[in-house]
This record gives structure tokens, sequence and C-alpha cells, in this order.
């Protein structure tokens, strides 16, 4: 995962005037972040829930459009995938 949302850091960058949403917005990195525990707490279960084997198989990345602009996620990568 990426580094933490510096909420004090973001609180002075509102204080200067900075956007609060947007592309380049103050809230884009917390989205991100939360974005990809989403994707990884998701990852989790189906592990915990699989019959057959299954493993984390390094990490993959991906680009989403969002009202933030475009955030690229970095998540870990399954090696096989059986819903």
């Amino acid at each position: 995962m990426t580094e933490k949302f510096d909420f004090n850091e973001a609180l002075r960058a509102i204080q200067s005037g900075q956007a609060i949403s947007g592309k380049g917005g103050v809230l884009a990195p917390l989205i991100k972040q939360l974005t990809e525990a989403a994707l990884e707490g998701e990852l989790e279960s189906h592990l915990a829930d699989d019959v057959l084997p299954n493993r984390k198989n390094g990490k993959s990345s991906k680009t989403i459009k969002t009202s933030e602009g475009r955030i690229d996620l970095k998540y870990a990568a399954r090696s096989c995938w059986y819903f």
C-alpha cells in the first residue's frame, strides 16, 4: 500500500487554498489509499473462503478514473481467480 494519508498536511493544504476535490485535490491520496485497502480486503476475504489452494501472486496495477482525476492503484494479484 502507499504511504499513509497525512491529515495535518491535508489541513494545511486546504488552509493555503488548495482544492479539496478534483484532479490534484487534497482528497485524491486518501481516495487512493481507501481504494487500495478495499481491494486488499476483498482479496483477503476471497482467499479465506477458498476451498481450492490459492495465494497472492505479486502486485498488479490499475488506473481508475474518478472525480479526483486518474488514480494509479497498486494491489496484490491472485494466482487463481475462482469465485
